[in-house]
């Protein structure tokens, strides 16, 4: 039940990174009001970071910031190195 819900909520949260990619991507080339850097660090941080590294590649956005570049595949790392010590440790199972 436990994993069920976690995936669930993995699922949802790394939808909202990537659909939050491509709506500020297209903010930007309409010149709008442009979402924080730090919301999609903090998507990225609460299990997103997959969703936020593919719609930087998707949507060609936030490709060209060493912080970007450099810390959402950082963060995914971390994320699946924190998973794979969990699973070996039978908490996620």
């Amino acid at each position: 039940m436990l994993i069920q819900l976690l995936a669930g909520y993995l699922f949802l949260v790394n939808i909202a990174g990537f659909m939050m990619m491509g709506l500020d991507k297209r903010k930007a080339r309409k010149e709008q009001w442009r979402t924080p850097e730090k919301h999609f660090f903090i998507t990225a941080l609460a299990g997103g970071s997959l969703g936020c590294y593919l719609g930087m590649q998707v949507f060609h956005h936030k490709t060209m910031h060493k912080t970007f570049t450099i810390g959402m595949p950082a963060i995914l790392v971390v994320q699946i190195i924190l998973a794979l010590i969990l699973l070996g440790k039978g908490v996620l199972q």
